[in-house]
């Protein structure tokens, strides 16, 4: 597949999820076979005023190219500049976020909000084209309304506008991640649309990836919460498209990749930072796993990297140590 000049690997992307889809998520997802990482949504007001905070979000690592980086905002100017900052980070593509419906970033204007103004909508659009030279997509949602006409008019500005493909997650701004998503949608806006066209939106497992290209006749597929604490699936899914069985991973792997994790999250975070976000992010890792929860409650009073290694460890030990019968 192509966005733009950019050529993807296979039809696997990372949906950008805030929280989650920081720079050492981003790595294992990519070992795991994703072709395309996005970064967490990107304040354009943040980067363009020198935000540190903000342009964290921005640093990258050459494992995991290519790279978008996805950015909001309402104004056209201020988009403009943003957009050449990230291009002068390195990234490998821009994404203009028109799905986040969370309250704030609505209020703002920005996110799902700017689908029901299209006159700033495409000064906003025109302004990103006209600033750099890389690809440049939306991600979007239905719209406001479930008929889903709001999306195909933004889709077909996108392309008017120059963009090089467009992703939506057919479920209307207030749906939030509830009820289920409207596959048909993407099916219209692939036939509206010659540029490409990315699915988002209930992929639970690898089947459901296969599935939504064959009902909707989409491009590419966006993972996102599937992806949470399951690397993996890029792979079993891509073994799915190659025609073979996908294989669960078993404790050697899981545990090898968590290990990945806390390195590359102490390399870019730092020890005392990250441990303190290990002690939620490795949930995502042995969610299901027995004793998990007893698990959970050892991390949250550790303070070392070599504290959480050596009780992550022995946690796994357990589990592949056969409980004695009573």
């Amino acid at each position: 597949m192509k966005i733009g000049g950019l050529t993807l690997a296979n039809p696997l992307i990372l949906a950008p999820m805030a929280g989650i889809t920081q720079l050492p998520f981003r790595r294992l997802v990519k070992e795991a076979g994703c072709a395309l990482v996005v970064t967490e949504m990107v304040s354009a007001n943040g980067l363009v005023h020198g935000s540190k905070k903000t342009e964290e979000l921005l640093a990258s690592h050459p494992d995991e190219r290519p790279v978008s980086a996805q950015i909001f905002g309402t104004d056209p100017d201020i988009m403009r500049d943003a957009a050449r900052m990230v291009q002068d980070t390195g990234a490998d593509l821009i994404d203009m976020n028109l799905g986040c419906s969370v309250r704030k970033i609505v209020r703002q204007g920005a996110g799902v909000a700017l689908m029901r103004d299209p006159e700033r909508l495409e000064r906003i659009l025109k302004a990103i084209r006209g600033a750099v030279s890389i690809p440049a997509t939306v991600k979007m949602r239905t719209g406001w309304e479930r008929s889903g006409d709001q999306a195909i008019r933004v889709g077909r500005m996108a392309e008017d506008c120059g963009f090089d493909a467009v992703a939506i997650h057919p479920r209307t701004a207030t749906q939030g991640f509830g009820g289920k998503a409207d596959w048909s949608l993407i099916t219209r806006l692939k036939d509206t649309v010659s540029i490409p066209v990315i699915g988002n939106g209930d992929i639970r497992e690898p089947n459901d990836v296969l599935r939504m290209q064959s009902e909707t006749g989409c491009d590419s597929v966006m993972i996102g919460r599937a992806s949470i604490g399951n690397p993996w699936i890029f792979s079993q899914t891509l073994s799915l498209i190659g025609g073979q069985s996908p294989t669960e991973p078993d404790l050697s792997k899981r545990l090898s990749t968590v290990l990945r994790y806390i390195e590359y999250s102490v390399d870019h975070f730092g020890e005392t930072r990250a441990v303190f976000m290990m002690r939620s992010h490795l949930a995502w890792f042995t969610k299901g796993l027995p004793n998990s929860s007893r698990f959970r409650a050892a991390v949250v009073r550790l303070k070392t990297q070599q504290n959480i290694i050596e009780v992550l460890q022995a946690y796994f030990d357990s589990l592949q140590t056969p409980t004695k019968p009573t």
